[in-house]
């Protein structure tokens, strides 16, 4: 009714923006429920090089480039949903923080692959490394909740991460960018 009444208070782009947000905010509560339930990863075969060329070439309208840096072939045992989620997640982490470009890289770390996403922004503080992981965390209190995520995008990526026999760690001095390093184990190794 108020819609009909005053159709200049109507903004459809506004109302999808919110829709997707939502849809956004349920999926990544519903996955965290899954995780905390105990759900077991796939077992499939994920090659970390393709995920990452797949994942840039969808992601053309993003405001900052993503640069490709190595992409070192390898495969890791699990879930290309959730994998394919944890690379989604630190890229719009990225992308949020980025003063003007993003990186990405995969190479082989002994009997691993390390897969890096680096912005050039502010980076993240020696003391607040281990809370940006923490659910519902936004290191910028100031920032309005219409702006970013929930603060769950790192949560999920790193217990996707654990869940798959890895970690996932912020590494870089501050001021330097922040570069966000999965680390998981080969299939094979």
């Amino acid at each position: 009714e108020v819609a009909a009444a005053h159709p200049e208070l109507l903004d459809l782009d506004e109302a999808v923006e919110d829709t997707v947000r939502l849809q956004t905010l349920a999926a990544d509560l519903l996955l965290l429920a899954r995780l905390d339930a105990g759900e077991r990863p796939a077992e499939g075969r994920v090659a970390l090089d393709a995920l990452v060329q797949e994942h840039v070439a969808q992601r053309v309208a993003d405001p900052h480039p993503v640069r490709v840096g190595a992409l070192e072939p390898g495969e890791v045992r699990g879930s290309a949903g959730q994998l394919s989620r944890v690379l989604a997640n630190l890229l719009d982490n990225a992308q949020r923080h980025a003063a003007s470009q993003v990186s990405v890289a995969v190479r082989r770390e002994g009997d691993g692959l390390a897969l890096s996403v680096q912005d050039d922004g502010e980076g993240v503080s020696e003391r607040e490394r281990e809370r940006i992981f923490e659910r519902f965390v936004r290191l910028d209190a100031a920032r309005s909740r219409d702006e970013g995520g929930a603060g769950l995008g790192l949560a999920i990526a790193r217990d996707v991460a654990e869940r798959h026999g890895g970690s996932l760690r912020v590494e870089g001095p501050t001021g330097d960018g922040a570069r966000f390093v999965l680390r998981l184990p080969l299939a094979d190794g």
